[in-house]
């Protein structure tokens, strides 16, 4: 679960101007650290199925953001991969 500040940190780290909240990198990288957290919490709790589908989910929904954001902006795509360790 990200709380608000961590939320607004990630924010300010992939913004591209300073009112920016909801460009491909930001949902990207928002998307990212829930990603995280969930998958630690599930090495834990290995049986929490409604979870993993949440999981699922917001996999899915980063892979389709990524896929726009790689057709519209090819060097914003490889920068935001390698800036969060994604690989695709």
């Amino acid at each position: 679960m990200l709380t608000k500040e961590s939320k607004q940190e990630v924010i300010g780290e992939h913004r591209r101007h300073d009112a920016d909240t909801g460009s491909p990198q930001v949902q990207i990288a928002i998307l990212t650290e829930r990603i995280n957290a969930l998958t630690e919490h599930l090495r834990s709790h290995h049986k929490d199925h409604h979870s993993r589908r949440g999981l699922l989910k917001m996999v899915g929904r980063r892979r389709r953001l990524l896929k726009y954001l790689q057709r519209t902006d090819l060097d914003g795509y490889r920068e935001l991969t390698t800036r969060l360790g994604i690989r695709r």
